[in-house]
């Protein structure tokens, strides 16, 4: 909360597997105020993720929140999926019913513009996904930023990448629309790779959470399950049912922002094509160097950069907050 006020906040998602984590918990943090939910292609098609967001909202017992379709592919790449991490429904084919609710009859860039304009305080707006809705959103309608508190995006990665050795998936797959993000001229916090594999609930949890009668808390527990800690290995296996966070942490960092440690860094992304296109180049150098010296100072864009991230805390903080029965 800011001055005992809910943070006014709005998620931009391709949900998935863990994009559903991080619904279920800002709906049932207290301190979070979920104004608006925007959906864009990625982890499945926008079609795909209209239908998932709109489940998740129902199981999580959230009140009547508007949802958007958006972009169904990148600015200019083709359209790329994770089914293979997400399963084929892009909700690890748990079977889940159709929702009994439906999006919103305008685009996600006109909701997104009048909800955060529309807020009675400035908005802090969290991309869990491809950032092809907010580059259309900054670059059709500039005027929102002055109601933008901050953005919290999850993507990006100062060290190694997953979709290449190098570029996170959500930057990789619309790298022109995270070179867009970064000159919004808010603050920026990055909650890239170096801390997203990181937060992880331990088996004991994720099986708690799956005996649960309540549907939200349930459906943590079963999405948790779906997310082996372990890269590679399969979600079935006993010994590995431990469930890692994801896109959540991003979520818990904007309800608990000191448990994330950031530094204040230059960041550019990488448009070249080629194996470093997508790269998020983060210069962590004391110092500038030869380049700079022979060259010149090129500005880059400072962002708050999450590098280390307490585990612990924001595990708990985040069974605390799913296992609430709702609002």
């Amino acid at each position: 909360m800011t001055n005992g006020q809910p943070i006014p906040v709005i998620i931009d998602c391709d949900t998935g597997v863990d994009d559903a984590l991080a619904l279920l918990f800002a709906v049932r943090h207290p301190g979070i105020d979920l104004r608006a939910v925007t959906c864009v292609a990625g982890n499945t098609d926008v079609d795909g993720v209209v239908r998932n967001t709109l489940t998740v909202l129902e199981r999580a017992g959230a009140p009547d929140v508007p949802v958007a379709r958006g972009a169904e592919r990148p600015l200019i790449e083709a359209p790329r999926s994770a089914r293979h991490v997400h399963g084929h429904d892009g909700m690890g084919d748990l079977g889940l019913p159709a929702p009994g609710r439906a999006p919103v009859d305008v685009d996600a860039v006109t909701l997104l513009r009048r909800e955060i304009l529309a807020s009675p305080r400035p908005v802090t707006l969290v991309p869990t996904a491809p950032l092809t809705n907010i580059a259309l959103l900054l670059r059709t309608h500039p005027e929102v930023t002055r109601n933008i508190e901050r953005i919290v995006f999850m993507g990006g990665a100062a060290g190694a990448g997953n979709a290449t050795p190098v570029a996170e998936f959500n930057v990789w797959h619309d790298p022109e629309a995270a070179a867009i993000l970064l000159t919004a001229g808010v603050p920026i916090t990055m909650y890239g790779l170096d801390v997203f594999t990181r937060v992880v609930v331990p088996g004991a949890d994720v099986r708690r959470l799956r005996a649960s009668t309540e549907p939200g808390t349930r459906l943590a527990g079963e999405l948790l399950a779906h997310r082996p800690a372990t890269p590679g290995s399969r979600p079935d296996d006993p010994a590995e049912d431990a469930g890692g966070l994801g896109d959540a942490g991003a979520l818990c960092a904007v309800a608990d922002p000191d448990g994330l440690t950031t530094h204040r860094l230059p960041v550019e992304v990488s448009l070249a094509p080629g194996p470093t296109r997508g790269q998020t180049v983060v210069d962590r150098r004391p110092r500038a160097g030869e380049s700079e010296i022979h060259e010149g100072t090129r500005e880059q864009p400072l962002v708050d950069v999450g590098l280390a991230v307490d585990v612990e805390r924001y595990v708990k903080l985040y069974l605390t907050t799913v296992e609430r029965s709702g609002r």
